[in-house]
């Protein structure tokens, strides 16, 4: 119990950009219409935020690398993919799950739940979806509606979630 509250203490109080990330969420989250806040999470406000932005790097970089430099499609999708989720889970760590969990187990179970996402969403419907002739860009935006679904549930349900010490098991 003591150990628990020294290990408390440590963990430094969120940084101004982090507390006026949470208070942007959840005022948006308040400003619902219908009642809507009373179901949607903060944290879920959080993730579009930067799912937005992650996702406009992805397609950045995808542009880039097959648009403008020719490069194969599989490769170009891979790298994106790779360059975006890495500043995904750094940006959902540190803004909108504050998590204070160890890096390490997390980073674990949050590249699997991204192996898993990539041959699901990434390469299987982006690479059907664009093999019937739809755009490579388009392609890639319907497959990242799926993925979108699946990363907020995975992060919320098995990557971002506080473990319990045994003193609460």
């Amino acid at each position: 119990m003591a150990a628990d509250r020294a290990a408390a203490q440590t963990i430094a109080r969120p940084g101004r950009a982090v507390r006026w990330f949470h208070r942007a969420c959840e005022a948006v989250v308040a400003a619902l219409p219908f009642g809507l806040g009373r179901f949607v999470a903060p944290t879920f406000v959080g993730y579009l935020a930067v799912s937005g932005f992650t996702f406009a790097t992805d397609l950045l970089v995808l542009t880039a690398l097959h648009g403008w430099l020719g490069a194969a499609l599989p490769l170009a999708v891979t790298v994106a993919y790779c360059a975006a989720f890495a500043l995904s889970y750094v940006l959902n760590r540190t803004l909108n799950f504050a998590s204070h969990a160890a890096v390490g187990p997390q980073v674990a179970v949050y590249v699997v739940v991204v192996a898993v996402n990539y041959l699901v969403f990434i390469l299987g419907v982006t690479s059907v979806v664009a093999a019937l002739g739809l755009d490579y860009r388009l392609a890639r935006i319907l497959g990242g509606l799926g993925e979108g679904l699946f990363m907020y549930a995975s992060m919320r349900l098995l990557v971002f979630t506080p473990r319990r010490s045994r003193d609460q098991r």
